[in-house]
């Protein structure tokens, strides 16, 4: 298997806080991602650093072959879809849904002046089609639901056939049948040979959908423990991971936690 990414104790200082540190992490093709842990564990800084959007304090970070710092991350950063708050945040309101998927094409988040030919519009259809949302194309970005949102941008993610797919928090501000909705449809991704690799950051264990491999723990900034998801995923390293004695419950390859009494 290629290395998707490859980091070597990877950092990052602002000021006199590390938001990451010594951090180690590989991805390969074809595996598929947890990256767990509390509320300012570096996660979503892990993240960024992985979607060619921040350069590591120390260390090296290589993606898809290439070092940060030594490759245009403009030619890169197309290789890698990205579903965050962050790009949802910077998609303007008005745009519609079959837009939104559309610009990722160019790498922008608003439809301006530039044109496209008819095979990408074919494709971006194509993908809200695939994640349920066809027959909201039309619909301005900023009325649509908080699940509908998500499914958008993960087809807009994937609207440039990446080769590395991360997922930051998509089920974030779901409620219960929005976030079943969207696990079940993550689990057919991962089941998908062609998928690219994927990585999806949660800190919530019933967000975590069947059919992935690997997993990496964090707490403040570091890594607590990474590897094959049956064999990492234990309660000795959930407590060392949230502070905190818990029971770990499994069930169909999904995953549910409670504080031990």
């Amino acid at each position: 298997m290629s290395e998707v990414l490859s980091f070597n104790d990877v950092s990052v200082v602002r000021g006199r806080k590390d938001l990451l540190k010594d951090v180690s992490w590989e991805v390969n093709e074809g595996e598929r991602w947890i990256v767990l842990g509390p509320n300012g564990a570096g996660k979503s800084t892990l993240m960024n650093i992985a979607a060619a959007r921040l350069h590591p304090t120390r260390g090296t970070a290589q993606i898809l072959g290439e070092t940060m710092g030594r490759v245009d991350v403009f030619e890169l950063r197309p290789l890698i879809g990205l579903s965050s708050a962050l790009v949802a945040n910077s998609i303007p309101g008005r745009e519609t849904a079959l837009n939104v998927v559309l610009t990722a094409a160019y790498g922008m988040t608003g439809r301006w002046r530039e044109k496209y030919e008819k095979l990408d519009e074919r494709r971006a259809f194509g993908l809200l089609h695939e994640w349920g949302m066809s027959t909201f194309m039309n619909q301005s970005f900023d009325k649509l639901s908080e699940g509908e949102r998500k499914r958008v941008l993960i087809a807009r993610s994937l609207m440039t056939d990446p080769e590395l797919l991360i997922l930051d928090e998509p089920a974030a501000g779901l409620d219960l049948a929005g976030r079943e909705t969207l696990v079940a449809k993550l689990s057919e991704l991962a089941a998908d040979e062609y998928a690219p690799a994927l990585v999806l950051v949660t800190h919530h264990l019933e967000e975590v959908p069947a059919g992935f491999t690997h997993i990496l723990m964090m707490r403040d900034g570091q890594v607590v423990a990474a590897g094959e998801i049956e064999k990492t995923l234990t309660e000795e390293n959930l407590e060392a991971t949230y502070g905190m004695p818990l029971a770990l419950r499994s069930e169909n390859g999904r995953f549910s936690a409670f504080a031990r009494n």
